[in-house]
């Protein structure tokens, strides 16, 4: 299935869930994830399951001012 991930087309398996996408980003903490503009819980990254068409968004916090 095919998702948006930070504004880029990514190519996941049916049924991969939040949890399978930051392991195949190799994304390096901390982050947070947004999908479809909704914050989802790092506890709950292994059940959240992603749909095609979803738009993610992995953010890392930027320091300084």
């Amino acid at each position: 299935m095919n998702v948006t991930v930070n504004q880029k087309n990514i190519d996941l398996p049916d049924n991969a869930t939040v949890a399978d996408l930051v392991a195949q980003m190799q994304a390096k903490p901390p982050f947070a994830v947004a999908v479809n503009l909704q914050f989802v819980p790092k506890a709950r990254y292994a059940q959240h399951a992603l749909a095609a068409g979803d738009a993610v968004e992995v953010i890392a916090p930027v320091t300084g001012g």
